[in-house]
């Protein structure tokens, strides 16, 4: 039995409009993540085991 391939939806007019606006401002609003504590837990471990 063959399975049906089903239709992939495509955005358009406002929907469209409106998800492109959101993914922009979804991608200004990226940030980012502080590893510095981690990167000096890190250090101590490689200082201690003379690495």
């Amino acid at each position: 039995m063959a399975i049906a391939i089903k239709s992939i939806p495509v955005l358009t007019n406002k929907v469209a409009k409106s998800f492109i606006k959101i993914a922009e401002q979804n991608k200004l609003k990226k940030s980012s993540i502080d590893f510095s504590k981690q990167s000096e837990n890190f250090a101590k471990i490689m200082a201690k085991a003379k690495i």
